[in-house]
């Protein structure tokens, strides 16, 4: 199935490279120039991903994402002509899956975007859980994962590494491995990041079930989700 991709840009010319560079790649394209109009293409033209300008006519890109993302997990690159770390950093952390500074190379924006796809293809971006028994539901579509039928109240990164988890339980996942998987932009996250999410994650856990700890620490390797229930 061909991948449709969704340009949210104001400025033509830009939204024109972008498109031309992408669907030479093979992708489909749809192109639109204000937030209201992205949110209703996306709830109707099977998005894979979209290519979002922080700075938009009728909304600022990044309480567009948060918008977006009270419904919906679809890949978010920002574009965008502020380059200041703190800008970047909000972005990531409202839930966009990678940052492409003004001016950008094209060839540039297709390589970030067939990274995001093939990672969201074969990564946190499949929602199932392994086995029947598992205490855990995740419904990607609303970011939500419930945990012996309560509803867990994640961030978007902690959503993100629990996922990963639960679709391999067992499997020792790195501090390295899972910022590959789930920060687009690890070089953005400062060292322990993992260790902290995880810490919060088991935080939220335990609210609902203290006696059971499903997080395994593997020291010096990394982290798994228990097998057996």
């Amino acid at each position: 199935m061909v991948e449709r991709i969704l340009i949210v840009e104001d400025e033509p010319a830009i939204a024109d490279t972008i498109a031309y560079a992408l669907r030479t790649e093979g992708y489909e394209v749809v192109w639109c120039t204000t937030g209201e109009e992205a949110l209703r293409l996306l709830h109707g033209e099977g998005i894979s991903l979209i290519v979002l300008d922080v700075g938009l006519p009728d909304v600022n890109g990044f309480d567009l994402c948060r918008e977006i993302r009270k419904t919906s997990a679809v890949p978010i690159l920002f574009l965008t002509a502020r380059t200041d770390e703190v800008d970047r950093i909000v972005g990531l952390e409202l839930g966009a899956d990678d940052y492409v500074p003004k001016p950008f190379s094209p060839r540039e924006v297709v390589a970030r975007v067939r990274a995001i796809l093939r990672r969201t293809s074969t990564g946190y971006g499949e929602c199932a859980a392994s086995g029947t028994d598992t205490p855990f539901v995740v419904d990607e579509e609303r970011m939500r994962i419930s945990y012996f039928g309560a509803v867990l109240e994640l961030s978007r990164y902690e959503f993100r590494i629990l996922q990963v988890l639960i679709k391999r339980p067992g499997r020792v996942f790195s501090r390295d491995k899972l910022m590959e998987l789930v920060w687009e932009a690890p070089d953005a996250s400062m060292d322990r990041t993992v260790d902290t999410h995880m810490k919060t994650i088991r935080a939220k856990l335990r609210e609902v079930r203290p006696d059971v700890d499903p997080i395994r620490t593997h020291r010096g390797l990394g982290y798994s989700l228990r097998e057996s229930w």
